[in-house]
């Protein structure tokens, strides 16, 4: 093992660079696949606990016929020690990594995550009039993910544990940092996402209970839905951050042939502040 040549008051600065604030952006992406959150935070070389505080506006378009943009406030919560990482609506337990050589490992983590932006109530667009609610779920799975100098390829297999879908899906994606600067980076991304055939029929179906002369009844299978978008970080200094995310999620034709649907795709806007202790 070769000792690192840089005092420890410079690897704390190194560690508080844009690529340490970057996954909590991506994880307050509500619904967002989870890799979204491919460019992992470096861990403090000493193992150090690191937390911030912070408030962003989310502003997303559901496929829903008839169904305005809506824009909601998002809390910030972000935590990290060598054990768990919290970012937002998202939970990490780190498992034991592989070392793969000098630019490249395999981690492990077990996720649990609040999807906030999935479900509606009946009078949010005039086609879910009569309608029961269908609400977002909590879900819990295992992550992999390869992280090598140039990318990061992930992968994550989850269930809804809440019970409201009892759905699984199971996603893969690949993200890709750029840092312009010190201060500023950019993490292109593209990721595909496999909802079971629970998952969409819950939210996309209608049951025969709920189905009228211009809404029939629908069993929605499984699907592919695939996603691309960009991440953006800028550091004023080491506590005072600016956030911004765009995604766009191109919809499986099980979601886009429910009669409650009159769009192919869904997107996202996600603008945000975090102070960093």
């Amino acid at each position: 093992m070769h000792a690192d040549p840089l005092p420890a008051s410079r690897r704390r600065k190194r560690a508080c660079g844009p690529a340490h604030l970057l996954p909590v952006v991506a994880a307050l992406l509500a619904g967002a696949p989870a890799d979204a959150q491919a460019l992992g935070p470096s861990d403090d070389d000493e193992g150090e606990s690191s937390w911030g505080l912070g408030i962003g506006v989310a502003n997303s378009q559901k496929p829903y016929a008839g169904m305005d943009r809506q824009t909601r406030a998002v809390p910030m919560i972000q935590f990290q020690n060598r054990y768990v990482r919290i970012m937002g609506p998202g939970l990490e337990v780190k498992l034991p990594s592989l070392a793969l050589g000098e630019t490249q490992t395999l981690e492990f983590s077990l996720t649990g995550r609040r999807n906030m932006g999935a479900g509606y109530e009946p009078d949010d667009a005039p086609v879910l009039a009569g309608m029961a609610e269908r609400k977002g779920g909590f879900w819990v799975g295992a992550k992999a993910e390869w992280k090598t100098g140039l990318l990061s390829v992930s992968a994550e297999a989850s269930a809804d544990a809440s019970g409201h879908s009892k759905g699984r899906k199971f996603s893969l994606g690949v993200s890709k940092p750029w840092h312009l600067g010190r201060q500023f980076m950019l993490m292109p991304r593209l990721g595909v996402t496999w909802h079971d055939r629970k998952h969409n029929d819950y939210y996309f179906g209608v049951r025969d209970a709920e189905a009228r002369p211009d809404r029939p009844a629908y069993r929605a299978d499984a699907g592919v839905n695939v996603e691309a978008g960009v991440n953006g970080i800028y550091m004023f200094d080491r506590h005072h951050s600016a956030m911004l995310g765009v995604s766009a999620t191109r919809l499986s034709t099980a979601v886009k042939d429910s009669p409650l649907v009159d769009r192919s795709s869904e997107s996202r806007v996600f603008l945000g502040y975090l102070y960093r202790f």
